[in-house]
């Protein structure tokens, strides 16, 4: 407790019964050790003045401004003990007036500051000055709940014949404390987040060309015991493979035309046993006058992340490798399938051209209708073919923008001009439908294959109708243009519409089924998505999605 004086006279002391102390009577209390009283003994006499001033003082308008003060009071004579109380002293130690009488200030003081007050205290009373709040006027005292409490204080000595009084103010310095305590508890909580997240920091001075760093990145490029290093020393620890890059990363972040950030994965190499770990940095460049002048950030190890990435890649080349073999042998397997009945065709009409042609009377109907089926099965084998190969060879994928009604009405020319099937034709397109972003060869040939299975679809019935609808509609948050194709025949059965994208599944007696998948792919590749509705009642009924252009 240092307390200063006010001005350059000692201030007049108060005495309670309102007379004035002579000099003579100030000194000698001035010069009287804290527990004088009890060291020489006081007279029963003197006591019993000083219980009536007391009592005096408590029966005046003193105890009533005493009590209603805002501020904690607390009235304690030269030896600690407590004489008097207000309320607001009760409400901020928890203690009730009378339990407070029977302690000492020293009692309700944290232990480990015990001996600090008891030399302020002797300080005190060897000049009793008022001393007013300020840095270090503080008691770190206790409430009954145990909870410390920061006090700011301020002292008034009040001199009696026999006795000198300290009147003490307490204001709650706890803000500070706790601060105090949030701040550290905010540091213990940021250290363990820290650890946790495997995350250290760096601070690196440009100028003084020197790397600041935490022990969680000491740890990582094993120095452990360096909280400071050059950088040439920082980056001996990096793999020489990656420091052009991360180099590279920092002349950018640098520059300073740029927001400064700095974002770099490299690996470093531990020079105690060689265990390379990879890093992943983030930072911020600070700039004073326009020059690049500190760097700070923190790093993360990513070592596992990048074992596991690296895992997950092996796995996945091989599973493509095994998706490789296993399409290679179900192509080569449906090729052989699909290309045997035509060859056979192929061959069975062959020989029945040879037979004519050996014959001496030669009938041109057998052979214009033999070579008629050598054409046909020659066209069917190379349909599949070409199925198969836009299967294996999707190509790159390019687009514009398109109106997608107009690919509708092309593709339908195409079936018209290659199939003379009649059917009727219902069209529900969206007028000022917004243009699509697709490949234009792509979607055409998705459009044309759902239009020749609805058609083949519908051979059967007596009143072929092929119904085609173009709305838009939000799909997972984002605009999207829908078609809808939907024939009138015998529709598709709940098992069978589970397996139709299927590659090679088929219910048709010619083909390999891939024009489905291959349809799926192309709309999937063009940023949509396509379906058969299960639940379509009569016919069967496809949709595919694109999204419109920006």
């Amino acid at each position: 407790m240092k307390c200063e004086a006010h001005g350059t006279q000692h201030p007049r002391h108060i005495n309670l019964i309102g007379e004035g102390v002579s000099t003579a009577q100030r000194s000698n209390s001035l010069v009287q050790p804290i527990n004088q009283r009890f060291l020489n003994g006081i007279s029963i006499q003197a006591q019993k003045e000083e219980e009536i001033l007391i009592d005096a003082l408590k029966n005046l308008g003193f105890q009533a401004i005493f009590d209603a003060t805002a501020d904690a009071l607390m009235l304690t004579d030269d030896a600690g003990r407590i004489e008097m109380v207000n309320p607001a002293a009760e409400q901020l130690f928890g203690y009730s007036a009378d339990e407070l009488n029977a302690l000492t200030l020293e009692m309700l003081i944290v232990p480990r500051y015990r001996k600090q007050y008891r030399y302020q205290q002797e300080l005190f009373f060897t000049r009793p000055i008022k001393c007013s709040m300020g840095a270090g006027n503080e008691l770190v005292a206790l409430n009954r709940n145990g909870r410390e409490m920061l006090l700011d204080i301020s002292l008034s000595p009040i001199s009696m014949p026999h006795q000198l009084y300290v009147l003490i103010t307490f204001n709650v310095a706890n803000r500070r404390l706790d601060a105090q305590e949030a701040l550290r508890a905010s540091e213990e909580r940021l250290r363990l987040a820290k650890q946790a997240a495997g995350l250290g920091i760096f601070d690196y001075d440009f100028k003084r060309n020197i790397v600041y760093w935490d022990e969680q990145m000491r740890i990582l490029w094993g120095k452990h015991s360096e909280k400071t290093v050059n950088y040439e020393e920082f980056v001996a620890a990096i793999h020489p493979e990656d420091r052009a890059a991360r180099q590279t990363a920092i002349d950018k972040a640098m520059d300073p035309s740029t927001n400064g950030e700095f974002k770099a994965e490299y690996r470093i190499v531990d020079p105690n046993n060689g265990l390379e770990r990879w890093i992943f940095a983030r930072g911020q460049v600070y700039f004073e006058a326009g020059h690049a002048n500190r760097l700070i950030g923190v790093t993360r190890d990513i070592t596992d992340q990048k074992n596991f990435q690296k895992k997950q890649h092996k796995l996945r080349k091989e599973a493509e490798h095994m998706i490789k073999q296993q399409v290679a042998e179900r192509t080569a397997s449906a090729i052989a399938h699909e290309l045997n009945q035509p060859l056979t065709a192929i061959s069975a009409y062959g020989e029945v051209v040879l037979q004519a042609l050996n014959q001496d009377f030669l009938n041109s109907d057998n052979l214009k209708n033999a070579l008629q089926g050598c054409v046909e099965q020659a066209q069917r084998a190379g349909r599949s073919l070409h199925e198969l190969l836009a299967f294996l060879q999707k190509g790159e994928l390019t687009t514009e923008q398109l109106n997608l009604n107009d690919l509708i009405h092309d593709a339908l020319n195409n079936v018209y001009n290659d199939d003379d099937r009649w059917f009727d034709l219902v069209l529900h397109l969206k007028q000022n439908l917004p243009a699509v972003q697709c490949n234009r060869i792509q979607v055409q040939k998705v459009l044309v294959n759902l239009f020749r299975n609805a058609v083949e679809a519908m051979s059967g019935s007596e009143a072929p109708a092929l119904t085609i609808t173009t709305t838009r509609h939000i799909m997972a948050g984002k605009k999207m243009a829908v078609v809808v194709v939907q024939d009138n025949g015998p529709g598709v059965d709940r098992a069978i519409a589970k397996r139709i994208f299927e590659p090679f599944f088929t219910t048709k007696t010619t083909g390999i089924g891939m024009g489905l998948d291959i349809s799926r792919a192309l709309i999937e590749a063009n940023g949509g998505q396509l379906w058969i509705d299960p639940d379509a009642g009569q016919g069967a009924k496809f949709h595919f999605s694109l999204p419109f252009a920006a």
